[in-house]
């Protein structure tokens, strides 16, 4: 049994933003940021005294510069992923309904894609078991 409370837990809130195409949006992480390079679904760390969906709400305007509501984010599944110097739990949720169109405001590349080719891109180990769970609602 792996000793997990030598690991802080770190909550992470992800979206798979789809456009009316059913195509994902994806996030390239920028060089100076842990696992640059990398593909990911935009999303963030929640902070103390936030839920996961308020965190999707203010990490969505402030990477994308989209609007979004909390009604509008639908959960779901979330992975559960050891990495050497912290576990992660990821809830990821769907959204359809935004405001504005999604540009890049933290030096990140950003490209819709299609589920099927969802393995296509090099992701993070925590987000490769969300990609069949995807694949099948899409």
């Amino acid at each position: 049994m792996t000793d997990l409370a030598a690991k802080p837990l770190v909550l992470v809130a992800a979206c798979a933003l789809l456009d009316t195409d059913n195509r994902i949006l994806l996030a390239r992480r920028p060089e100076g940021k842990s696992m640059a390079g990398l593909w990911e679904f935009p999303g963030g760390k929640v902070e103390t005294g936030e839920t996961p969906e308020e965190t999707l709400v203010r990490e969505l305007h402030e990477e994308l510069g989209i609007v979004t509501e909390q009604p509008c984010l639908a959960p779901l599944t979330f992975a559960s992923h050891d990495y050497d110097d912290f576990h992660l739990l990821m809830p990821l949720y769907v959204c359809r309904k935004y405001q504005g169109i999604p540009m890049a405001r933290e030096g990140q590349q950003l490209k819709w894609i299609r589920a099927p080719a969802l393995r296509d891109y090099a992701m993070p180990p925590a987000d490769l078991p969300l990609i069949p769970i995807l694949q099948d609602l899409l």
